[in-house]
């Protein structure tokens, strides 16, 4: 059941927070013509907005992102190296190469290409055939490497993603959601510093053919440094794109476009928004309780749920006077609790529209209590129900 705890404490923080800023213009409301939209908080994980942000979606080539991230892990863990190389197959050969109509690198059948080519091809210019070699290159096979895409994606909190392939071409049974594209652009750029850059880089250049950054908005001066572009028939023209412009890093995700331009506008629209429209407002210190969560058979009857840091709130200019707040988890939670696990999620909403939803997780650890403290959660389930 969806339980939800509004907390008075929390009301009281943000009134008094609002109080001491000066008022400002009308509040600004942001549209755009994508299907799909989330614009995340880099700094907390936080939405700032979101259309459809939870719906699936077919991923095209913004799957890529997941192949990335396993790469990169393999790399940070000393399993993999930059200059290993990998085979061409025939199946990336075929089906990721020139005959195959889509983007590619151009390597050659039965060839062996450094790792690191292969990745700037896969960040670069897409390349299906270079996504396809490093997936047979350390999974044995493209379907074993897409069981590992899964286990990372779930380890970094994915809840509406299954990968079946490296490269994002179509397959029923291969979707993500606007959400989780942002979650994965949030867990590169943090885990993997070293690396990120290469989502900057202009062009690269395979086999004397030299191709450009697919992303239009990396050489557009607005600060964009990454991340991915995807497109298909069925799905569209979508994006993945983060910018630190502001002093502030955002990553927006916008998919079910109708052209590389409507793509390119409504991606710059919205990060450009999300920099100028809003105002922060610091509420909460860091490791200060927000709400509680019930826990059945508990040791403790509560668990406090804490930001990830500071929990700031990003209100839309001159909307301070209406943000209301609630917080929502799902429960009773079962022990046992471990301390930073993500339990729930506070709302910020103003005139009904939910402006920023950020991650909470458990402050403690909760291990599963006697045989008395069962039995008492229990009559309670029984008598009154968990509210």
């Amino acid at each position: 059941m969806k339980v939800r705890n509004f907390c008075l404490s929390l009301a009281f923080a943000i009134a008094a927070a609002l109080l001491a800023t000066a008022t400002a213009a009308p509040a600004q409301e942001f549209e755009t013509k994508a299907r799909f939209a989330a614009l995340m908080d880099y700094e907390s994980g936080s939405l700032l907005f979101q259309k459809a942000a939870d719906e699936p979606l077919e991923p095209a080539s913004m799957a890529k992102l997941m192949t990335v991230a396993v790469v990169f892990d393999e790399l940070q863990r000393g399993r993999l190296s930059m200059d290993d190389e990998f085979f061409i197959s025939e199946h990336a050969w075929r089906d990721g190469g020139a005959a195959s109509g889509g983007s590619t690198m151009f390597a050659e059948l039965n060839s062996k290409v450094k790792v690191s080519d292969l990745l700037r091809s896969v960040i670069i210019q897409s390349g299906n055939d270079a996504a396809i070699a490093l997936a047979e290159g350390i999974g044995g096979t493209e379907q074993t490497f897409a069981k590992m895409m899964n286990q990372l994606g779930a380890e970094i909190g994915l809840t509406g993603s299954n990968f079946t392939n490296a490269t994002g071409l179509p397959d029923p049974d291969q979707y993500s959601t606007a959400r989780d594209l942002a979650i994965i652009a949030r867990f590169l750029i943090a885990q993997f510093p070293e690396y990120y850059p290469m989502f900057s880089e202009p062009e690269f250049t395979w086999n004397k053919i030299r191709q450009q950054n697919r992303n239009s908005l990396v050489e557009m001066g607005i600060g964009v440094d990454g991340l991915k572009t995807g497109h298909t028939e069925a799905a569209g023209y979508g994006t993945v794109v983060s910018t630190a412009a502001s002093g502030r890093r955002l990553i927006a995700v916008l998919h079910g476009l109708k052209s590389m331009t409507e793509r390119a506008e409504e991606a710059r629209k919205l990060i450009t928004w999300g920099a100028r429209g809003f105002e922060l407002i610091p509420v909460y210190p860091a490791g200060t309780v927000v709400a509680y969560a019930n826990v059945y058979g508990g040791k403790d009857p509560q668990v406090g749920l804490v930001g990830k840091g500071d929990i700031e709130l990003f209100i839309p200019k001159g909307a301070r006077d209406c943000p209301q707040a609630t917080v929502t988890y799902r429960g009773p939670l079962r022990p046992p609790v471990a301390a930073g696990t993500e339990v729930g999620q506070l709302n910020i909403s103003c005139g009904g529209k939910v402006v920023q939803v950020t991650p909470l997780y458990a402050a403690e650890t909760v291990e599963e209590g006697d045989l008395v403290r069962r039995a008492i959660d229990a009559l309670k389930q029984l008598a009154l129900g968990w509210l």
